[in-house]
């Protein structure tokens, strides 16, 4: 039996395996055993049953009594469906959230501005400031202004150090006045930051000065002009080693045309000595090369200004204020005076500037060349003197210092010789100059009081009476006429929720508890919708970190306020509630000198985020002056900026501060703009609905100087007589007397709209009566054409429309504006299209300063972004170039980091918009195939910028003819013109 348990190899196989029949007989077997087991079984149930239902029907006492209910099984209150019935409850067994999540999670403090805990320890009491506001005469409201890195928040740094007493660090920059956490790790300025100021003079009078830092970098170009509408005065910094650049150019501009008065700060004067070491008289001209160079430029913008900038009148100073030291000729004149006795240090600071030289011999001074080998004064006086300080600093060891400081009355301690070259350099020279009185001198004697800036400054913003008692009150700085404040600039507060406005007291005296009226840009005497009454909670004078409060502030000076915050987009004109003499006006609008061309598409990425997301780019429009934000037909939110680092600042407060959300940011594009290049080839004309009016129009070029003209302001059609504007138009264009007559309005924007409207038709077949009571309608008609144009939807600019025709209804009830408005927009779309429509494309101007052995890479970048080179000039002085370029704004994306890569990191780009271009080609060829991941060539661009931007609008890829020609007007061009 053993054995048949094995294989014949010895293999263990187990015994014979059963018969499958008798394993299906045992199967059935089992399964009715199962049966019968299961009806037993449900038998003993029936009977359990019936002995619970005799046991339900025990009472309610009995089987509480006899019951045990566990702790976790009583129940105290009514569960969901008991209380709501026909709820259906889910129970998720599985936890959503993240380990990595705590179940409730902490406060996160919002780090949106780095402000002092309490008032730091100043120099000035507070009662004296308040008591100083109120004497006009003893107040400056000045702006510092300057190009990116020239020195301007490290001279606000000097001035703070000096009226604020902490203990400050010899080797760290503070930069005060730079409040963003982005702006301490980004190394610029990003918004204007006002702070007040009482400093003396360098005969120890007190004045108090409203100082407004602003950023040096074009891309923020607003916060300069939001501060120059402000202030009475601009303290311009210049690097005396990069001269005159891009921004500079600007903002001297900019701040002649807005009539304000200008004084000089040559900064980083010891870049002369320590980066490029140029001997003293070589410095001297590379200082004085600088200052002419500005001159120049304010000659060229402004040839009947007289304004001259020279150290000799006492506009202009010497800084470097990171070594915390700053002078002008009389200060440093009187350190002369205070070694020599006798000396009179007025008398000699005149003598220390220009080819004047000293003659040791007699001891005579004399202008021009003398013989023998003599230097300028300035050289001899001031630049040898400061060149041997910071030799003897850097060269000596300490005991030969400390015998040499002593010679300029100098004690320093032990451990302070011991110091770095450079903190050590900063004590020295800042205890050699002592305070900066001497800018505090300039800005006194050259910038105007309150009083005398206003009288400037209300001829240009106020659009009501200059004779009425609200204006006369503002001229004389009333404190007890009516209130009126202009604010330019909101605030966020720390929670980001809530603004405070930023502003200037024009008129009466601002008091917390007051109601008043917040009158917006878009108020008028006529539509009072864009006002709004509040109540002014809490006002303070703004200081960067931290804020004084103030009973009241008088008229001529800036101030904060809370509370008014809520309808106040950009600017606002606020004025008392009741009491008024007359009919409150509004000041001007800011007028920039940049527009916002750049763009985003922004989304959340989560839909339910999108209210957070809209509420957040509300607040981004209130905080950035230039920013722009709307909705596309497409459903898109839009976000418009000067720049790339324009828009990467304002989506970093959108992700961090204002929404607190992550979303999805679309490729950055451009804003184009919609042209034609010669005039209308037929008549165009289009009918109203109810086939009772027709107007026929055409459409050519305008002349782009007059555009760029109408878009400054230079020719008013609103206020302006008939007369007048006929006899401009005569005179700049000679245009002909019936035109120059007949200009009926601009577009898009009626005051500055680069279109214009002109009726072009004779007495003799329209009636001038029923065509001039239809004016309204048509050009609102007009005004939407050009704010929309038919190629991509994009602004129409540089067209004039001509109105060659009406035929208008009789009744009044026929010729409404439901009726005329579309068909105006409608013949104006087709008297467009008819007339060759281009693309514009707007083009910045680069400027890119460079070492001599990068322009080449530089040219090769240019060239592979449309760029064309203007000019490269070498910077004398230095070794360095200066590119000037310009630059399609849609091939500009990425051009500062690859010029940085291809310079390794030696060139500086900077770049602004200078003016539109037409985008080459035909955008309405159809015969050109655009092929996906493939550049195209230039003919093609036109076409392919317009495609683009149709389909991230929603619209179609070509233009319908349909929706904007008429039947009628189909008919005739394709039977008599055969155009289409």
């Amino acid at each position: 039996m053993e054995q048949d348990l094995y294989d014949e190899f010895g293999n263990y196989i187990g015994p014979a395996l059963e018969d499958s029949d008798q394993d299906e007989e045992d199967d059935l077997n089992d399964l009715e055993d199962l049966a019968d087991a299961k009806e037993e079984f449900e038998n003993k149930a029936t009977n359990r049953t019936d002995l619970i239902t005799l046991s339900t029907n025990m009472t309610s006492n009995e089987v509480k009594e006899s019951a045990v209910v566990l702790h976790e099984d009583k129940k105290y209150y009514p569960n969901a469906e008991e209380v709501y019935p026909g709820v259906e409850v889910k129970i998720q067994d599985e936890d959503a959230q993240l380990l990595s999540q705590p179940i409730i999670a902490p406060v996160k403090p919002k780090n949106f501005a780095i402000q002092e805990k309490s008032i730091p320890a100043i120099t000035f009491n507070k009662q004296f400031l308040v008591s100083l506001m109120k004497h006009n005469e003893m107040v400056r409201n000045v702006a510092i202004a300057g190009h990116l890195h020239h020195g301007k928040t490290s001279l606000m740094d000097l001035l703070v150090q000096q009226t604020h007493d902490k203990n400050w660090s010899l080797r760290k920059e503070q930069k005060y006045t730079d409040v963003r956490p982005d702006e301490q790790e980004r190394g610029i300025s990003i918004k204007m930051s006002p702070i007040s100021l009482v400093l003396q003079n360098s005969h120890s009078k007190s004045y108090l000065i409203n100082f407004c830092d602003t950023p040096g970098h074009v891309n923020f170009s607003d916060e300069v002009t939001a501060a120059f509408r402000l202030v009475d005065g601009v303290v311009l910094v210049v690097d005396v080693l990069e001269g005159i650049t891009l921004n500079t150019e600007r903002i001297v501009k900019h701040a002649i045309q807005e009539g304000l008065s200008l004084c000089l700060v040559l900064s980083k004067i010891d870049r002369l000595i320590l980066e490029v070491k140029l001997p003293p008289n070589e410095a001297y001209l590379k200082i004085r090369h600088t200052i002419d160079e500005l001159n120049e430029l304010v000659s060229t913008i402004a040839p009947e200004s007289n304004l001259r900038f020279s150290p000799e009148f006492g506009n202009v100073c010497f800084a470097c204020a990171t070594m915390g030291w700053c002078f002008t000729l009389y200060t440093f004149a009187k350190i002369y005076a205070q070694t020599f006795s006798g000396f009179n240090a007025e008398q000699f600071a005149k003598r220390l500037w220009g080819d004047i030289y000293y003659n040791p011999v007699n001891r005579t001074f004399k202008r021009g060349k003398i013989a023998g080998d003599y230097n300028r004064t300035f050289v001899n006086f001031i630049l040898e003197p400061l060149y041997k300080i910071y030799a003897q600093v850097m060269g000596e060891d300490d005991t030969k210092l400390q015998i040499v400081l002593a010679e300029l009355g100098i004690k320093l301690k032990k451990e302070q010789l011991k110091l770095d070259t450079a903190p050590l350099l900063k004590l020295v020279l800042s205890t050699f100059f002592g305070t900066a009185s001497g800018l505090i001198d300039m800005i006194i004697q050259h910038l105007p009081t309150p009083k005398e800036g206003v009288a400037k400054k209300i001829q240009r913003i106020y659009t009501g009476r200059q004779d009425g008692p609200i204006a006369k009150s503002i001229l004389d700085l009333n404190a007890d006429g009516p209130l009126v404040i202009h604010t330019t600039k909101l605030f966020p507060r720390a929670d980001c929720n809530t603004f405070d406005a930023f502003g200037r007291v024009m008129s009466g005296t601002a008091k917390s508890g007051v109601i008043v009226k917040v009158l917006g840009e878009n108020y008028s005497i006529d539509d009072e919708e864009d006002m709004v009454v509040s109540e002014i909670k809490e006002i303070w004078i703004y200081q960067s970190r931290y804020r004084i409060d103030v009973p009241s502030v008088p008229a001529g000076n800036l101030v904060l306020l809370e509370g008014v915050d809520a309808s106040i987009m950009k600017t606002s004109t606020i004025v008392d509630a009741k009491g008024l003499p007359e009919d409150p006006y509004i000041f001007k609008p800011l007028k920039f000198n940049t527009i916002s061309v750049v763009k985003v598409a922004v989304e959340p990425i989560l839909p339910s985020e999108l209210p957070k997301m809209i509420d957040g780019l509300r607040k981004i429009n209130k905080t950035y002056p230039l920013a722009v934000t709307k909705v596309e037909e497409s459903g898109e939110h839009v976000l418009l900026g000067t720049g790339e680092l324009f828009l990467d600042c304002a989506l970093h407060d959108l992700r961090k501060l204002f929404s607190e959300i992550e979303i999805k940011v679309a490729d950055p594009v451009v804003t184009f703009c919609e042209t034609v290049v010669e005039a209308s080839s037929v008549k165009c004309f289009a009918e109203t609905p109810n086939k009772r009016n027709k107007l026929t129009m055409t459409a050519e070029p305008l002349n782009p100087e007059l555009s760029l003209e109408i878009e400054k302001g230079v020719v008013d059609l609103i206020n302006w007589e008939p007369k007048r504007i006929a006899s401009w138009f005569q005179n700049r264009y000679n245009w002909d007397v019936l035109a120059a007559r007949s200009v009926w309005a601009f577009g898009p924007d009626s005051t500055n709209g680069p279109n214009i409207l002109v009726d072009d038709s004779l007495p003799t077949e329209v009636n001038k009566n029923l065509l001039m009571s239809s004016k309204e309608s048509i050009v609102q008609g007009f005004q939407w054409a050009t704010r929309e144009g038919p190629l991509c939807e994009e602004p129409i600019r540089n067209v004039k429309f001509k109105i060659l025709s009406a035929s208008l209804a009789d009744e009044p009830i026929h010729r409404g504006g439901g009726q005329i408005i579309p068909t105006s927009r409608r013949v104006a779309y087709s008297a467009f299209l008819m007339a060759a429509p281009r693309l514009m494309e707007p083009v910045y101007f680069t400027e890119i300063i460079t070492p001599e052995d990068c322009v080449s890479s530089i040219y090769n970048i240019l060239s592979r972004r449309r760029g064309h080179p203007s000019a490269d000039i070498p910077k004398p002085g230095t070794p360095l170039y200066v590119v000037k370029a310009y630059v399609p704004a849609i091939d500009s994306f990425g051009l500062e980091t690859d010029i940085r890569v291809h310079t390794q990191g030696q060139a500086f780009c900077m770049s602004v918009f200078d003016h539109w271009a037409i985008v080459p080609g035909d955008p309405l060829d159809r015969s050109i195939v655009l092929r996906p991941l493939e550049p195209s060539p230039a003919p093609h661009l036109a076409r392919e910028f317009m495609v683009k931007t149709r389909r991230r609008k929603g619209l179609n890829d070509d233009v319908s003819v349909s929706k904007f020609f008429d039947d009628p007007m189909l008919v005739y061009l394709t039977s008599d013109q055969g155009l289409i």
